[in-house]
C-alpha cells in the first residue's frame, strides 16, 4: 500500500517508515512538492506493475537535501532541481552515477479567481494587487525561477515589497487559493486540467526563455543502494507509463519535447 507523508514528519517517524519499508519491500522517497500529484499516480502504477511499494514524503527540495546530508533515511530523492542531487553525490551520500533528469518543470503565474491573470502576464507590469506568492528561492527551485522571470521582465524591484514566500511550492499555492495572495508563481502541475488547460482560476504559463530550465533530477541514495525496490523505482521513472503521467501533468520530458503549450485564453478564464 502506498503511504503518503508530509515533510513535517519528524526524522523519528522517517526511521520507523524506513524499518517498515525494508520489511514490506518498499522504498522511502523524498519528493519535491511540485511533483506531488504525478508522483502519487506514478507510485500507484509502480506498485501495480512491479509489486513494490513506495512511501512518499513531499516538501521543499532544500529542506530534504539538508535532511539527507544529516542522515535522513530516504532511499530515493526526487528534487526540483539538479544542483541538490549533484551535491549529495559529491558529499558521498548519494550513489555516484545514479542521477538523471526525470522532468522539466513548467512555471505558472496563477490566481484562484477567473479573469485576474491575463494570457500574457501583463498583470506583473500593470499591478493592482497587494500580494504575490512564490516559493522561497533559498529552498525551492521554482522560487528561483520566479525571481529570474521578474528580473527578466524588469519588475522585480517594483514587486519585491509585495512578495510573500512559502516554504515550498505547495505553500505558495495555498497562499493564493486561500486568498492571502491575489496571485502567485506555482507549478503548472498543481492546477492543470485534463487536456492541458488550467483547471481553475486564471493563469499565464511562463515562457521557458524567461528563466533557466527547471531541470528536476532524481538520485539514488546510498541508503537505498541495496534495496531492489529503490533501484526498480529509479528505472520505472524512465518507463513509458511514468513518462506518460509526467507528460500529462504539464512537464516537458528530458528529451526536450514540448508537451504543453500556453493554453488558449478561453481555457483560462
Amino acid at each position: 500500500m502506498v503511504t503518503y507523508l508530509r515533510q513535517s514528519v519528524c526524522l523519528a517517524a522517517c526511521l520507523f517508515l524506513y524499518s517498515f519499508a525494508a520489511q514490506a519491500e518498499t522504498v522511502l522517497v523524498a519528493v519535491a512538492s511540485n511533483f506531488t500529484k504525478p508522483m502519487s499516480e506514478i507510485a500507484a502504477e509502480f506498485e501495480k506493475q512491479t509489486g513494490y511499494g513506495a512511501n512518499l514524503a513531499f516538501g521543499s527540495s532544500g529542506k530534504f537535501a539538508s535532511q539527507l546530508l544529516n542522515g535522513a533515511p530516504f532511499e530515493v530523492f526526487l528534487s526540483a532541481d539538479g544542483d541538490k542531487p549533484l551535491r549529495l553525490e559529491q558529499e558521498g551520500v548519494a550513489l555516484a552515477g545514479s542521477r538523471f533528469t526525470y522532468a522539466l518543470g513548467t512555471l505558472l503565474l496563477w490566481s484562484a479567481k477567473p479573469g485576474v491573470v491575463d494570457a500574457d502576464g501583463q498583470i506583473l507590469h500593470k499591478g493592482g494587487f497587494q500580494h504575490l506568492a512564490l516559493a522561497d528561492p533559498k529552498l525551492a527551485p521554482y522560487g528561483v525561477a520566479a525571481v529570474e522571470v521578474m528580473n527578466k521582465l524588469k519588475v522585480y524591484d517594483k514587486l519585491q515589497p509585495l512578495l510573500v514566500y512559502g516554504e515550498n511550492i505547495s505553500q505558495a499555492q495555498e497562499f493564493v487559493s486561500t486568498g492571502n495572495a491575489e496571485l502567485g508563481f506555482i507549478a503548472l502541475s498543481q492546477v492543470i486540467a485534463d487536456g492541458g488547460g488550467i483547471g481553475e482560476g486564471s493563469g499565464w504559463v511562463v515562457p521557458t526563455e524567461l528563466h533557466m530550465p527547471i531541470r528536476q533530477d532524481a538520485v539514488l541514495m546510498k541508503a537505498g543502494a541495496q534495496n531492489p525496490a529503490a533501484s526498480a523505482l529509479m528505472a520505472f521513472l524512465k518507463s513509458p507509463p511514468a513518462l506518460a503521467i509526467i507528460e500529462r501533468y504539464g512537464y516537458r520530458l528530458p528529451n526536450g519535447r514540448e508537451v504543453v503549450a500556453n493554453p488558449p485564453a478561453d481555457e483560462k478564464h
